[in-house]
């Protein structure tokens, strides 16, 4: 279920090649993607009750599987807000963004940064999913207006390089107020670190592999 936004889907299928470790083109998974922009905003319905977009996703969910689809994924952290009505009548495997995350953070992590949509932090996606006693350290409000938004802007405007070098400081400042790692909690964000190559990316567990190795 993509399209949220397209560069972020094309990530996620090329990171979903990547985990499956084929050898040959066969040994690859059979793979349907519905990447159809045009959905309400998923901020806007989160942040000032704008048109919501959990009939558009229940429309891509049902075309997926009626073309077959036996496992569902969805690439964007901030549409996770309306998973349980996504997930409840599947019928089929679908894992959680979140979930994906929480099975590759270090079991000894306690001071966690995490850099998100404003929605996906409102929300507390992660927060409430992943609930056992970590601190959660998030960029403050100058560093998400000047440089967090912006980066993710970036990249919908396919600048990812633009939105990379946004995006370094802001884990850096993180990394300095003690976050043993950083959960890169929005889609756009791993476009946009692997536009500059950064060496930061050590320090910072990707949500979009992370779903694409679930």
């Amino acid at each position: 279920i993509g399209g949220m936004g397209p560069l972020a889907t094309a990530d996620f299928f090329g990171k979903l090649i990547v985990a499956t470790g084929a050898e040959r083109d066969e040994d690859n998974i059979p793979t349907l993607i519905h990447s159809v922009p045009q959905l309400p905003s998923r901020p806007a319905a989160i942040l000032r009750r704008g048109e919501s977009p959990l009939p558009a996703l229940h429309v891509a969910r049902d075309r997926l599987l009626a073309a077959g689809a036996t496992m569902l994924a969805m690439p964007c952290n901030t549409a996770h807000h309306w998973y349980g009505e996504l997930a409840a009548d599947a019928r089929v495997p679908f894992p959680h963004i979140a979930d994906a995350v929480g099975a590759e953070l270090p079991l000894e992590a306690q001071r966690i940064g995490i850099i998100a949509t404003e929605a996906t932090l409102a929300a507390r996606i992660y927060e409430e999913r992943l609930d056992r006693g970590i601190e959660w350290l998030r960029p403050d409000a100058d560093q998400f207006e000047r440089a967090v938004q912006p980066a993710i802007d970036a990249v919908k405007r396919n600048a990812a390089a633009d939105g990379g070098r946004l995006l370094a400081p802001v884990i850096v400042a993180l990394r300095e107020r003690g976050a043993s790692c950083v959960i890169l909690a929005c889609t756009e964000l791993p476009v946009a670190l692997d536009a500059i190559a950064s060496p930061l990316r050590a320090h910072c567990i990707d949500s979009t592999a992370a779903l694409a190795r679930a």
